[in-house]
């Protein structure tokens, strides 16, 4: 249940970062740092789906853990691109919280796989 949860929310947030990566190139003619997002924001869900495929439990807690580090990847590269002036502020904010919820989610499923 939890796992599928965490799929949905991993696409809407993807699509959102696409959606900002877009803006980024076109609005604001920045490449560098939003491809970084962009690579980072869109891995979350491919992990995650190709973790709920796992052959294994360790397998499954791998994959899951590379979500949660390429979540906090991604987390790093909003709030450069907001402290930049990049985004903007009430967008950011939004984007953020997204992703804050999804590191959470994900802390929790690593956790449980792992047993701390």
């Amino acid at each position: 249940m939890k796992e599928s949860i965490v799929r949905d929310k991993s696409m809407s947030f993807a699509i959102r970062v696409v959606r900002c990566y877009k803006y980024l190139v076109e609005e604001k003619h920045e490449f560098t740092l939003s491809k970084q997002m962009l690579r980072c924001g869109t891995s979350i869900g491919a992990n995650i789906k190709e973790a709920l495929r796992g052959q294994s439990r360790p397998d499954f807690t791998a994959k899951m853990n590379i979500s949660l580090k390429e979540a906090s990847e991604c987390e790093y590269w909003i709030e450069l691109l907001t402290n930049t002036d990049y985004l903007p502020q009430d967008f950011a904010q939004s984007l953020l919280e997204d992703c804050r919820e999804l590191i959470k989610m994900l802390t929790s499923i690593v956790k449980s796989m792992s047993g701390k």
